[in-house]
């Protein structure tokens, strides 16, 4: 079964309710799932999973200092993060807010480890996004993100070496 760890960060809870919906996707997708806020996960979490999926509230439009700083810390297993699937979601205070470039941040960083991302081309393309308190629309789009990276992790585990 494929390892999935849900990451993130949040200060008023927004991000941790779009985290439970990604949680259910996981679930949903057949895939084992490791919950951890950010502050609590470790580099050899980062390594023992088929995929990550990070969420941060938006702040400037950036993720949150503690989703930079395990990624920055990360720079000591470069490389060995190459071929997971990765995946990010954000939440922000207003439309416009940055909800994207905080998720592309995120996307950047996996993508410099070599991860690989699949964007959704019938919802939030680059991640589920929210605006306060996550409503119906967004859950529903963090729960395909979250089974969208359990099929692909289990699509990638399946292909011959």
């Amino acid at each position: 079964m494929v390892k999935i760890l849900v990451s993130y960060f949040s200060a008023g809870g927004n991000t941790e309710k779009m985290a439970l919906e990604v949680v259910q996707g996981v679930r949903d997708g057949g895939g084992e799932v490791i919950l951890k806020k950010v502050q609590e996960t470790t580099l050899e979490d980062l390594l023992a999973a088929d995929g990550i999926i990070m969420g941060s509230p938006t702040y400037y439009g950036q993720p949150a200092a503690s989703i930079k700083e395990l990624l920055d810390r990360s720079v000591k297993c470069h490389g060995k993060l190459s071929g997971k699937v990765g995946g990010a979601f954000s939440s922000a205070a207003n439309i416009g807010g940055g909800n994207e470039t905080t998720i592309l941040a995120i996307l950047q960083m996996f993508l410099i480890h070599g991860m690989i991302i699949e964007g959704d081309a019938s919802g939030d393309h680059y991640g589920p996004v929210a605006i306060n308190d996550p409503d119906k629309r967004a859950l529903n789009q963090c729960r395909n993100l979250g089974k969208r990276i359990a099929h692909l992790c289990k699509k990638l585990e399946s292909r011959p070496s």
